[in-house]
């Protein structure tokens, strides 16, 4: 019990200190926003809470679902903003993923399975693409110097994010007699480059976000730990990534569960009915509440 209050308190200074970004202490405009040696020291030792280790023979119900966070919705904002690079401390979420995966080598997968790795050369290809122009291909076929003006360039920004996937597991531990949700996997869909750059020259073609990449979410904890989401419920005291998305702090609707018939989607077997596939995932939803509240029934 004392190691848990000390593990409560801890949290709640090392958010209060990242919270004050010396606002209070600065003498200076450029000083706001600076920390102490101690509180650098003090972040830099700061670790995700482990999870506790699950024995396979205390899982007594499990189910796997795939959902999809609508960015769209207000609720999924903190995932969303800001849409610069930084701002006041804060990044997005595609901004910290990206940076993850660049500096620390983080692994992506084309699947929530894992079967196949994503190379970092598609990655980068999706992230941004430069090609000729119509004038810097005649500038070439004529032998002149092609300069940057002859080249049409797109970018994926955070902006072009529409919402993320997610993969989670849903399980009963009957040591602890509750239900519990495991998020396992997690991939931004997006616009891709090449797309994006067909568009700026076609305005009226319609393109379909897809999925950019699949991480496993354990290998990311620790820069989701590292990096705050703005909290409106009180701007002091920012929570992390890690704590938004370990607690389902945001609404998404499901678009598949494990079955029989290979983990097909919702959208395979309710197809055309926008209104009955929300129902179904709504359906899924209650199957799981139910089977918790059924525990207790006797």
């Amino acid at each position: 019990m004392k190691k848990s209050c000390f593990l409560v308190l801890a949290f709640i200074a090392t958010l209060s200190m990242y919270a004050q970004s010396n606002i209070l202490n600065a003498t200076k405009p450029d000083e706001i926003g600076k920390k102490s040696q101690a509180q650098i020291e003090n972040d830099a030792n700061t670790e995700p809470l482990p999870y506790g280790y699950v024995d396979d023979r205390d899982v007594m119900w499990a189910k796997t679902t795939w959902e999809y966070i609508d960015l769209n919705q207000r609720v999924n904002f903190p995932l969303l903003f800001p849409l610069d690079k930084v701002s006041q401390g804060r990044r997005s979420l595609f901004e910290v993923l990206i940076e993850a995966i660049k500096k620390d080598s983080v692994t992506m997968y084309y699947d929530s399975y894992f079967h196949q790795t994503y190379p970092m050369e598609q990655l980068e290809t999706n992230l941004s693409v430069k090609v000729l122009n119509d004038e810097g291909i005649a500038a070439q076929n004529a032998g002149e110097a092609v300069e940057e003006w002859h080249y049409s360039m797109a970018e994926i920004k955070p902006a072009d994010v529409a919402g993320y996937r997610i993969r989670g597991y849903w399980y009963v531990d009957k040591r602890q007699g509750d239900l519990r949700w495991r998020l396992l996997a997690l991939c931004p869909v997006v616009v891709s480059a090449q797309n994006k750059l067909q568009q700026q020259e076609n305005p009226d073609l319609e393109v379909v976000p897809v999925d950019l990449f699949w991480v496993f979410y354990p290998e990311v904890r620790k820069q989701m730990h590292a990096n705050y989401v703005f909290n409106e419920q009180n701007s002091a005291v920012p929570i992390t990534f890690d704590h938004l998305l370990n607690s389902r702090r945001f609404d998404a609707v499901i678009e598949k569960e494990d079955n029989v018939y290979g983990d097909r989607e919702v959208d395979d077997y309710i197809a055309d009915n926008t209104l009955m596939q929300l129902l179904e995932s709504q359906r899924i939803k209650e199957t799981i509440r139910d089977f918790e509240a059924n525990l207790w029934n006797y």
